[in-house]
């Protein structure tokens, strides 16, 4: 690929292992990748927009009635015959490409999770093994036939146990559950999180939402970036989507490089982070669509 992918902010379309096979040795500062969770259903997002109509179907602030306007929708397969098959070359390549010092993240669901971590043991090794973080959410339907799953699992592997990157001072705090509890001076101050992580999900009204179906929360993404990454890092994201980790890292003075195959994750994240100079670049080989070939430059 003619382009240097280290330099500035790139997004790349395109299969994401041939990519990684191009990125060199211990490149990247930090790797946070959010892959399918393979749950045999098709995702899919319907993006809407309301304008004001007196015979409207929606009501809103003070009985304003507004009518709801189909823009289109996004979707994609989330199914793998073999889930683990498809990760492992890519997780392979992750660790080659990936600092002495850098952090790998993976951010899955109950569903696959056990089998992902058995399988970046032998990659990474298991004194490697940092967390397993537990983002919890509280949105959403509620089966009646079981304990509701209400949370997605992130494992946290450094590539050296003994060295690698963590600010702990960069930490956000968080209300104590009970302040009552540790006085008025640790109250105001707030604790530092533990490996669960309380914090809502992208909400479908909200200015963060982008239409992509799987969007991830820029909080939980920030406190990531923040933590285990410095000032001018590189960071990589190869299954993007709609581009979260490319804003918390532009946000905090990081670069990124982020990665995918779907025309319309590449056209969300082109508009999400114009305003941080992305640069969208063709994968070698691939054939774009007249849109994206016209946003993007060839390999």
């Amino acid at each position: 690929m003619s382009h240097n992918l280290l330099s500035g902010n790139k997004i790349v379309f395109g299969d994401n292992l041939p990519v990684l096979r191009q990125i060199p040795d211990e490149s990247i500062d930090l790797i946070y990748i959010d892959p399918p969770f393979n749950t045999g259903k098709r995702q899919k997002r319907d993006r809407l927009r309301t304008v004001r109509d007196e015979n409207g179907d929606r009501v809103g602030f003070q009985g304003k009635r507004y009518r709801t306007v189909r823009l289109g929708s996004l979707a994609f397969e989330d199914r793998y015959d073999d889930f683990i098959a498809f990760l492992e070359p890519r997780l392979v390549e992750a660790y080659r490409i990936l600092k002495p010092t850098g952090s790998f993240f993976l951010h899955i669901d109950y569903r696959e999770v056990h089998y992902c971590k058995v399988l970046l043991d032998g990659i990474f090794g298991r004194a490697s093994f940092m967390n397993e973080i537990i983002w919890a959410y509280d949105y959403g339907a509620r089966t009646k036939k079981r304990w509701p799953p209400k949370h997605d699992n992130i494992l946290w592997y450094a590539k050296d146990p003994a060295h690698y990157t963590f600010n702990y001072e960069a930490m956000d705090r968080i209300p104590y559950m009970a302040p009552g509890l540790v006085g008025k001076e640790k109250a105001a101050r707030g604790k530092t999180p533990t490996d669960v992580w309380w914090h809502t999900i992208v909400s479908p009204n909200g200015k963060e939402r982008t239409g992509y179906p799987t969007q991830k929360p820029l909080g939980v993404l920030e406190r990531i970036v923040k933590v285990h990454s410095n000032p001018d890092d590189l960071l990589l994201d190869f299954f993007a989507g709609s581009g979260t980790l490319g804003e918390a890292a532009a946000k905090h003075g990081r670069r990124f490089l982020l990665v995918d195959n779907h025309p319309e994750a590449v056209k969300i994240m082109l508009k999400r982070l114009a305003r941080y100079g992305a640069e969208c670049v063709l994968g070698e080989g691939v054939v774009a669509d007249e849109e994206i070939a016209s946003l993007c430059a060839s390999g």
